[in-house]
């Protein structure tokens, strides 16, 4: 299939009445809802807990991700989970997932370069989402940097504004018609990759964890 300029969307790779997060992630492995997928190794879906009260949503997977098809298991996932550990969150009790499945690059030589998704990417990706909320009614979502709090909380989300603090769901969401879920709550804080890069880690990585710490707390 020819790549689209315009994405025509994932809703029709969507099953109508998905009874698992194991059925959505087989009927997203053959997605083509952009163009992201042509390039792109494989679909990589969320993971963790069905009976999740906390879900984590970041940007789109990365190059080791792609790779080997599950999120957050290169070096930025390494320090989200060690995150999550440091801040009391039971990570059993965790779902983690992107707001985009696919990965998207610019390649350099041999090199694959991270390049963010575009309003259109995460647009076409949002039935996805939907459908993982749908089935997971988390007590709270976690937004991991500026991209995933575009796709959820509109455009004129800013990390650097809202992150550490409790904010009600869906009075706050881009589109809260298309989120299904009650009595929910959203905690924005920085992704794990913008520890990796802060010139003080250490101190951007006691952020993070403080403010998961808060999202620990209000689901205890």
């Amino acid at each position: 299939m020819p790549r689209t300029e315009a994405p025509v969307g994932a809703q029709q790779w969507v099953p109508p009445e998905p009874r698992s997060i194991e059925e959505l992630k087989s009927a997203a492995a053959g997605c083509e809802g952009c163009e992201l997928y042509a390039d792109a190794t494989q679909t990589v879906f969320g993971r963790g807990a069905a009976d999740a009260r906390v879900v984590l949503v970041g940007e789109q997977p990365g190059d080791v991700e792609d790779q080997k098809g599950l999120p957050f298991v290169g070096p930025a996932g390494r320090l989200l989970r060690e995150a999550v550990d440091d801040s009391g969150l039971d990570a059993s009790d965790v779902y983690i997932t992107n707001a985009v499945k696919h990965f998207r690059f610019e390649r350099r030589g041999s090199r694959r370069i991270h390049q963010n998704p575009g309003p259109a990417h995460i647009t076409a990706c949002r039935p996805w989402l939907v459908s993982e909320f749908a089935l997971l009614k988390p007590e709270l979502i976690v937004i991991l940097g500026a991209t995933a709090g575009r796709a959820l909380l509109g455009p004129s989300f800013r990390v650097t504004q809202q992150r550490g603090r409790l904010m009600p769901w869906p009075a706050s969401a881009q589109h809260p018609e298309d989120f299904p879920v009650a009595e929910i709550q959203a905690l924005a804080t920085i992704h794990p990759s913008a520890v990796l890069r802060a010139d003080d880690r250490e101190t951007a990585y006691a952020g993070l964890v403080d403010d998961l710490k808060i999202a620990a707390s209000a689901v205890s």
